[in-house]
């Protein structure tokens, strides 16, 4: 049924998701990406996951079944360190999709299929690579919009 009065919509403040963990260990200040199953997990080398943002807070639910525990994870733009060689990320790359190695790095490439997509390239610096995380966002862009019906 549609409004007949005011209605005090509840918000989230601060932009800071409380999403369950998988069965891991997550450091605070980690690069976290949401898995197939739709568990937060660290960053790392998989397929089939898509960067998320921050660990707010370690957890450790890695005597725990998936979902046991939950974290605190801040979408948003932060830096993470470069991959290396062939796969460093340039100012080239700036406003690319860029890919998971592991909870503190991110690089050009998706590894040959095995890495997943952290977010975007917001900017480049000597200190390491500026990542614009927005999961909606880096879904669409990898997965693409389908067109619609005739």
């Amino acid at each position: 049924m549609a409004l007949s009065a005011d209605r005090n919509t509840p918000r989230a403040e601060g932009a800071i998701l409380r999403s369950p963990a998988a069965a891991s260990l997550i450091y605070a200040g980690a690069l976290v990406m949401r898995n197939a199953a739709g568990y937060i997990t660290k960053g790392a080398a998989a397929t089939g996951s898509v960067g998320v943002g921050v660990a707010q807070e370690r957890v450790d639910n890695s005597g725990g079944s998936a979902g046991d525990l939950s974290v605190n994870v801040r979408p948003g733009v932060f830096r993470f360190k470069n991959s290396a060689s062939s796969d460093a990320i340039t100012i080239a790359e700036i406003g690319d999709v860029c890919f998971i190695v592991d909870d503190e790095t991110v690089a050009k490439t998706d590894g040959s299929g095995a890495r997943s997509p952290a977010g975007f390239v917001a900017d480049i610096d000597d200190q390491g690579v500026w990542v614009r995380f927005d999961e909606a966002l880096t879904r669409v862009y990898v997965e693409g919009i389908a067109e619609p019906a005739a």
